[in-house]
């Protein structure tokens, strides 16, 4: 092994794109990490990154904790993200992405590397040698392409595609998260290399299977609303992925759908298998931080997209996030007007 430089940055430190370009420039062996159950902009940030340090002649590793989501599997370079659960072998600096914190990659064997963290999440807790954070980021993939543009690395049709899967998927295809000029400036630039938004979009959003659209209707049937039609409340368990004929992956987006309605802004997932955690997702419109909610569960992501884990599948559990989720819809709009008071909202089950 090169070297590993014991990771003592202070956790009040972050860095700029020149510190970053510095410690790639003046390193050889990398491997290139982001968080377990990797999704868009996790693997499109990681591939990129890559890619890119293979063109400075940078000897380079992929891994992952987790597979790669079916959608993503025919991208180029997707077949070289290693599933692992440690990050050994040679190497002299971890890049790690996505990751508001360590732990979140699931892979020991980092803790004593030097280590270069690029995040966009709220609450990144600095535990890089070398951090670079921008929580004004849609996505990582605009901290890579900056990165990239530092260290003069060209812009190739792959690395194009990879940064804007990483910007479409994670802005829920420019729904949701801080979107700016920055975002649709950098967005002409892939689009320019190469990147084809038209196709990418089709393979994103238009390849499940047709088992999707049962698990749709039998959780919009049992769709529960509470706060005057203000929080939705969705369940999918076992049971119904298993009689849809439907693999985790075909359930990407549906946590939208409710949110496609006027009167929802907020909206509760409840994923549940036997002997697993039960699995939380959130969304949210406008001013409503479900990302507070997130984090007081021990979970975190954005403002308006976040999510987290319970051990135990108690009610009790799921009506404490029920109830901080309408709450903070109350902080950010206000209480309910009119109709039937939010503690005494029936469940409404369109037949």
């Amino acid at each position: 092994m090169t070297m590993k430089t014991k990771n003592t940055t202070s956790k009040a430190t972050n860095h700029t794109i020149h510190d970053v370009c510095d410690a790639i420039r003046s390193h050889h062996n990398f491997v290139v990490v982001s968080h377990a159950r990797p999704d868009g902009d996790a693997i499109g940030s990681q591939v990129a990154m890559g890619l890119a340090l293979k063109a400075l002649n940078k000897q380079v590793r992929l891994i992952s904790a987790g597979p790669v989501p079916d959608i993503y599997r025919e991208l180029s370079g997707v077949d070289e993200i290693e599933v692992a659960s440690a990050a050994t072998g040679s190497w002299d600096v971890a890049i790690v992405m996505e990751c508001p914190e360590l732990s979140r990659t699931e892979l020991t064997g980092l803790n004593d590397g030097f280590v270069l963290n690029i995040d966009h999440h709220p609450g990144n807790t600095f535990f890089g040698n070398v951090n670079y954070f921008d929580e004004s980021a849609a996505a990582c993939g605009e901290l890579v392409f900056s990165v990239l543009q530092g260290l003069q690395v060209p812009i190739t049709v792959d690395i194009a595609t990879h940064l804007y899967i990483a910007i479409l998927t994670d802005t829920g295809s420019f729904h949701h998260g801080p979107i700016s000029t920055r975002t649709f400036e950098i967005c002409g630039c892939l689009t320019s290399a190469g990147a084809d938004p038209r196709t990418l979009a089709n393979q994103m959003f238009d390849q499940y299977r047709v088992g999707r659209l049962e698990v749709i209707a039998t959780m919009l049937n049992e769709m529960q609303l509470e706060d005057q039609e203000r929080v939705a409340v969705l369940n999918i368990d076992e049971r119904l992925l298993t009689q849809s004929n439907v693999t985790p992956n075909d359930l990407d987006g549906l946590v939208n759908l409710p949110l496609t309605t006027r009167t929802v802004q907020a909206v509760i997932l409840f994923k549940s298998a036997a002997g697993q955690p039960l699995r939380v997702s959130l969304r949210s419109k406008g001013d409503v931080n479900v990302g507070l909610v997130a984090s007081a569960f021990g979970g975190g992501g954005h403002a308006n997209a976040s999510g987290f884990t319970l051990e135990s599948t108690a009610e009790n559990k799921r009506q404490a996030v029920i109830d901080q989720v309408m709450e903070a819809v109350r902080t950010a709009l206000g209480p309910a007007v009119g109709g039937t008071p939010a503690k005494e909202k029936p469940l409404i089950r369109p037949g």
